[in-house]
């Protein structure tokens, strides 16, 4: 096809070089970008967002943490040692996730599975003190609704612990899909977007320990 045919039916040179060459393949050259360029975006995105949302959930609880209405408080209700033992398994577990995307790198399925194995019963083990926990304040008669402390108290750390929950069903999933379709680039981006969300549910986790039940042992 000539040049003036090209002009003819593409005036705008959409999808053509200006001169009439080859159509552009899309990789930085006007086209649509790749896909993982456009999941990963939209990934970041919506890791932003959850990183608003956390923000005004501890910007409340910061507000609503004094107004306790006559019943318990941090110092009568929070262990810090049990708080403690979660935060230790947390952060072990994005350790472990960590040495998972090596294995992932080197394409080797059992030490793959393993680490993620390992991943996900620490983090059971966290969501299992958690809830013990929280049934214990509600046994105490110091439930969400008693006092607006708490109230805020439940919504910050039960919304992490619900994340949580959704990182391991996710979990779940990758572990799956890694034995059986193997280390495709599809899975590979996905198990990178996974291995994100883990990590910055733990960085969430450490602002919760340090502002909610660590300045809990210090403040009146």
């Amino acid at each position: 096809m000539s040049t003036p045919a090209i002009h003819a039916s593409d005036p705008y040179h959409l999808g053509r070089h200006p001169s009439g060459g080859p159509e552009y393949t899309g990789a930085g050259g006007g086209g649509p970008a790749p896909k993982r360029i456009v999941v990963g975006y939209g990934f970041w995105i919506f890791i932003l967002s959850d990183v608003i949302m956390f923000s005004v959930l501890f910007a409340t609880y910061a507000v609503l943490a004094n107004n306790r209405a006559g019943g318990p408080g941090p110092h009568e209700l929070f262990d810090l040692h049990t708080t403690a033992t979660e935060t230790g398994l947390l952060l072990l577990s994005s350790f472990v996730c960590g040495m998972a995307s090596l294995a992932m790198a080197y394409r080797n399925q059992l030490w793959t599975q393993l680490s993620l194995l390992v991943t996900g019963l620490l983090g059971a083990g966290f969501l299992t003190l958690e809830a013990r926990e929280f049934a214990g304040f509600v046994a105490q008669g110091a439930g969400p609704t008693r006092s607006a402390f708490l109230s805020a108290f439940f919504t910050l750390v039960g919304c992490h612990g619900i994340h949580v929950t959704a990182g391991l069903l996710w979990l779940g999933t990758m572990m799956a899909q890694i034995y059986a379709k193997g280390f495709r680039q599809n899975v590979r981006h996905r198990f990178l977007c996974f291995t994100l969300f883990w990590h910055a549910l733990d960085i969430i986790w450490v602002g919760i320990f340090s502002l909610v039940y660590l300045i809990a042992e210090v403040l009146p």
